[in-house]
């Protein structure tokens, strides 16, 4: 890498992170685009020359920080991960992006708030780091590894996300209706489920 575009990258790393400083801090809504540049230190010409709004950076950052979650847990779980079934893999992978979040709140409440099923789509389809990892590629692979075929596996992994984030994001910051770690058997038997709802039969 040249130095002209490693300059390049430092000044776009430098927005995303205190973008993100400023969202977790601050709140979306009261952050100006003045506010980031100001103390990432560039002229607001150079903002646009990375992202073109103040909504683009933050689905940017919805989209790098979610696939940081996954690539931790797949880093973390990646020896073990070949030899276990199908439900044992989502579910381990599940168990492991939960902690992180119980242990770093504030990113849980900036991821949900603001991811959608849209952007899902596009940031694991196209990631935007170099150590981002593709989750539709890990996904298909878990899929052509599994003993059976499934029925609509991208409506399952829909309900199995939208099913997670919301009942994660109660029991981890409310404890309601208990706390996480109580929520977890009840949140994995209802995955359990709906993998088995999807499977084909042969």
């Amino acid at each position: 890498m040249g130095k002209i575009d490693t300059n390049k990258q430092q000044k776009e790393s430098s927005l995303l992170k205190t973008a993100f400083e400023f969202f977790t801090t601050k709140g979306f809504s009261k952050t100006s685009i003045s506010d980031i540049v100001s103390k990432a230190g560039v002229a607001k010409g150079t903002f646009y020359l990375y992202f073109k709004d103040k909504y683009d950076i933050r689905n940017r950052l919805v989209a790098h920080k979610s696939s940081q979650l996954l690539t931790n847990a797949v880093k973390a779980l990646s020896p073990g991960l070949g030899t276990m079934a199908f439900e044992d893999k989502i579910i381990s992978i599940l168990d492991n992006i939960l902690g992180q979040l119980n242990e770093n709140q504030s990113l849980l409440t900036f991821i949900s708030k603001n991811l959608s099923w849209g952007l899902f789509k596009n940031t694991y389809s196209a990631p935007i780091a170099e150590d981002d990892v593709d989750f539709r590629e890990i996904y298909r692979t878990m899929l052509e590894d599994a003993p059976c075929k499934f029925r609509d596996p991208e409506i399952m992994l829909f309900m199995i996300i939208e099913l997670t984030s919301s009942t994660c994001y109660q029991a981890i910051l409310n404890k309601e209706p208990c706390d996480i770690e109580s929520l977890k058997p009840y949140l994995f038997q209802t995955v359990r489920l709906i993998i088995e709802n999807h499977k084909l039969s042969e």
